[in-house]
Order: C-alpha cells, then sequence, then structure tokens
C-alpha cells in the first residue's frame, strides 16, 4: 500500500513522540502493562524473602515452607516472563516505529522548496532524519522501560515500608522525592549542553558528506591538506562540546552514587534501630534491606538516563526545528492537474529575486509559442537558470505570472507540472543505482522492450552492454563510475 506523504508534523518534541506513538498504541501499551507487572514481581521477591525469613527464625517446620518457597520461584519466573515479554513486543515495535517516523520525515522533506533543500548541507539532512528516528525510539525506551517502572518501584516500595513500620516508608517517600527531584534539576540543566553537542556532531557530519562529495575537486585543486585542518576545526568544537556534556554528566554520577550510599546506610542504620527497639522484626528487617538494594540497582542509571533523555529530546527538537517547517511553495487548495495541449510558454509581468532588494528579473514579458525552440544565451548570474526554476516553480514569483497553456502554474498541481516537463540538466542527476533503475525512472511504468528502445535511440545500448554488469550496473554517486568504465568496456571511444 503507497503512503501519503504528511502535510503537517508536530513540531514540539514530546508531542511528536506521541504522534508516531499513537500509530502502535496498543503495542506500547503491553509493554508497559507488562514492565508494570514485572516490577510488582520483582518487588513482591523481597516480601516473599521476608516472609521465608519469619517462618526459619519462628522454627516452622520444612514441610510449612514448601507454599512459601514456591511462592517465591513463581515470583522468580512471572518476573523473567514479563521482562522477556516486554522485550519481545519492544523488538517487534521499534523497528516499524522507526520506519514510520524515517519515512514521515523524508515524505515531508520532499515537499520542501528548491530554496531550502539548496541551504542546507545533504549529509546534515539525512543525518537529522535518522537523528530524530533513533531519538524517539530511545525517549520510547528510557521512558517505558526506565522511567515509569522506577517511579512504580518507588510507590510500590513506599507502601510496602509503609506496611510494616510508618517510619520505613517515611525515609523511603523523602529519599525517593528528594533524589528524584535532584536527577531531574541536574538533568534539566545538562540539556543545553546535550543540544549543543547533538548541534557539533550533526555540523560535522554534514561537513565530512560535503568533503566526501567534492573529493575529486579537494584532489584537482590539491587541497587534501586544507581539508583536513579545516575538518579538523568543526571536529574540535565537537570534541569541546562533548567534554562539556560528558563531563556534566560524570559529575552527576559522583552525586548520584553519594545518594545511593546514603539510602543504603540509612535504611540499615534505621532498621536495625526499629529491630532493638522491638517496633519491626527480622523479616521486616531483611525485607527493608532487600528492597533498598532493588531500588539501589533501579536508581543506579537514573541521572544517566534522564541525561540520555534529554538528549535525545534534544535530538528531536534540533531535527524537528530544522525539517518540521511550513513548505515555503505548496499546491494550491483547488489545485488541478496541469492539462497541455499545445505547449504555450508565458512569462507575464514577471519579477522576482533571490535576495530582497536584489532582483533578477523586474515586469519581464517573455512568450514562447508552442513548438518553438528557443536558446537562452547571456552571462553567468544574468539568469538563464532562474527562468527554467521558475518554469519548473522551483521558486516562486514576486509578482507576476507563468502560465503554460493559459494555465498560471501556481494553480496546478506540482507534481502535474513536473510530469509535462523534461529538463536534463548540465550536471548528471543519476542516482548511485544500477543503470536500469535510472532509465526507468523517467517512465517507472516502461517494459524491458520499452527500456531497450530508449537506449537504443540514445545510442548507449552498445555502451551499456559492454559493462561488465550491464544494465545492473552500479553508476557511481553522480554518474561517477560510467565514465572509467567506458575505457575498459568497449575498444571504440564513448565519451560520457
Amino acid at each position: 500500500m503507497t503512503e501519503t506523504p504528511p502535510d503537517h508534523l508536530p513540531t514540539e518534541p514530546y508531542r511528536f513522540v506521541l504522534h508516531f506513538v499513537g500509530r502502535f498504541r496498543w503495542a506500547y501499551l503491553a509493554i508497559l502493562l507488562l514492565q508494570t507487572a514485572s516490577v510488582i514481581f520483582t518487588l513482591g521477591i523481597p516480601w516473599a524473602l521476608g516472609q521465608i525469613t519469619r517462618l526459619v527464625t519462628q522454627g516452622a517446620a520444612p514441610h510449612a515452607l514448601a507454599w512459601p518457597v514456591a511462592g517465591f520461584v513463581c515470583l522468580l519466573v512471572l518476573e523473567m516472563c514479563s521482562l522477556r515479554l516486554a522485550s519481545w513486543f519492544n523488538v517487534r515495535t521499534l523497528p516499524r516505529q522507526r520506519r514510520a517516523v524515517t519515512h514521515a520525515l523524508f515524505g515531508y522533506l520532499q515537499r520542501h522548496s528548491h530554496r531550502f533543500i539548496s541551504s542546507e548541507f545533504a549529509g546534515a539532512l539525512a543525518h537529522r532524519i535518522s537523528e530524530v528516528s533513533m531519538g524517539t525510539s530511545q525517549t520510547l525506551v528510557i521512558l517505558i522501560f526506565d522511567l515509569i517502572p522506577l517511579l512504580v518501584t518507588l510507590v510500590l516500595s513506599v507502601v510496602l515500608l509503609s506496611s510494616a513500620d510508618g517510619w520505613l516508608g517515611l525515609a523511603m517517600g523523602a529519599w525517593a522525592a528528594g533524589f528524584l527531584t535532584l536527577c531531574w534539576f541536574l538533568a534539566r540543566r545538562s540539556h543545553p549542553l546535550a543540544r549543543a553537542h547533538s548541534a557539533a556532531r550533526s555540523t560535522t557530519t554534514g561537513k565530512v558528506v560535503d568533503a566526501v562529495t567534492n573529493l575529486s575537486n579537494v584532489r584537482l585543486f590539491a587541497r587534501q591538506r586544507f581539508e583536513h585542518h579545516y575538518l579538523g576545526g568543526y571536529l574540535d568544537e565537537e570534541v569541546a562540546a562533548a567534554h562539556r556534556s560528558l563531563g556534566y554528566m560524570e559529575r552527576i554520577r559522583w552525586l548520584q552514587n553519594l545518594c545511593g550510599v546514603l539510602l543504603k546506610a540509612g535504611m540499615l542504620g534505621l532498621s536495625l534501630w526499629l529491630w532493638q527497639a522491638g517496633r519491626i522484626d527480622v523479616a521486616t528487617f531483611v525485607m527493608a534491606s532487600s528492597l533498598s538494594m532493588v531500588i539501589i540497582s533501579d536508581v543506579t542509571g537514573l541521572s544517566r538516563r534522564l541525561m540520555e533523555l534529554f538528549e535525545a529530546s534534544g535530538n528531536i527538537a534540533n531535527g524537528v526545528r530544522t525539517l518540521v517547517r511550513p513548505h515555503d511553495i505548496t499546491d494550491a487548495p483547488q489545485a488541478q492537474p496541469l492539462k497541455v495541449e499545445r505547449g504555450e510558454i508565458r512569462f507575464e509581468h514577471l519579477s522576482f529575486g533571490y535576495l530582497p532588494g536584489r532582483p533578477v528579473f523586474e515586469n519581464l514579458d517573455l512568450r514562447i509559442a508552442a513548438g518553438q525552440r528557443v536558446g537562452l544565451v547571456g552571462a553567468s548570474g544574468s539568469g538563464k537558470s532562474t527562468l527554467l526554476n521558475l518554469l519548473l516553480r522551483l521558486y516562486d514569483v514576486d509578482s507576476g505570472r507563468v502560465l503554460i497553456d493559459g494555465q498560471d502554474i501556481r494553480e496546478v498541481t506540482q507534481q502535474s507540472l513536473h510530469q509535462q516537463i523534461g529538463l536534463i540538466p548540465q550536471d548528471p542527476g543519476l542516482f548511485h543505482r544500477s543503470i536500469r533503475e535510472n532509465i526507468h525512472y523517467g517512465r517507472l511504468d516502461a517494459d524491458e522492450t520499452e527500456l531497450l528502445a530508449a537506449t537504443e535511440r540514445a545510442g548507449a545500448h552498445s555502451f551499456i552492454e559492454g559493462l561488465e554488469q550491464g544494465y545492473d550496473s552500479l553508476v557511481g554517486e553522480r554518474g561517477v563510475k560510467l565514465s572509467g568504465a567506458s575505457a575498459n568496456a568497449s575498444p571504440s571511444p564513448v565519451c560520457c
């Protein structure tokens, strides 16, 4: 089934995440319920251990321990099964969710104007899509597998300890509230640092892609050393941003570990005091000590996970801010397909400039009759390519109209406009795919006979057949492999 590219996407990080959670709501609900169940079973293990301890200290007969031990083992099995089922749902859902995010963002990016695309690094745009997709997945994993279960663990621990002794519940509740508040505050302060690190990483990726794309020019101008130094500057900025972000994270870990030590020592000391005072028995002492170990195990990576959450949300925010902008050029609400019967082109009172106050055309009138062949001649920058860009509606005119057979191109769909105009650009516009796929791109429904007929008319069939893999040969990025391949493909000279 063909998916329609979205016209609108949320621009806030968490609204963006929720938008895609809605597509897999039942799977995520199942994961959340299973994770909650695993927390309940996990906390039931210290409670069951306390009951067994009580029976042992009371000198119960071995047969009296059978059911408590069976219950303990059952909790262990249920904990394992619920975790594994949650992971299974996660494995089945996250790849499809990442696909949905990547597909939607790519479809949205395709609708951006030529002005937008040409002002950004291609590699940076691709990196943004990847970061948003991975950031969305990372956000959901942290929330569902770490933060929400941790909150459930803390709440249930306070309830269990309060049922044994109010002081134990109060101590645990106070520590949990203070610890969560501190972690949240520190992680929030790390957000700008994580965002700056992500932005620096994205910029570096764009620079690398730009340099690799133009590697031939680098060689021809003997600028390897310059490019190496040029990229090094951006890498240094990324390293500095990483040091600021990761260094702050390390300081938070020290504070987090200190809080863990305080909880262990505090709960142990309080439990001993209550036991000596006769307010709790040995079973409750064991349960309280075990619960504190479970909680410390769960919160060990909390600050790190919170920072990862903010970094992921920062990646989403940066990507969404770059990609999910209003489209500059859109179809009119009642746009109709372009109908070409004769092919007359008219530019009426046309004015246009790439920058305000610097017009390329002012009040231009031009008529190209149907069937007429026209050559545009002029100095570099005189507007030859601009006129074609306006005809293709890669840019919108500032004033005036562009008409094809009397139809204003702003009132027809862009899809139909581009289907009716064939353009052979000066630079090769080839995908790094097979020759067959590139030729088919002009007519996706063409069969093999029509494809061969087209290459015969173009005088390219013999050259293609002489390649090692024929029509299945990869052309290289922007067709770079074709020129080199021609030397080995045929004894006759072929110029590409």
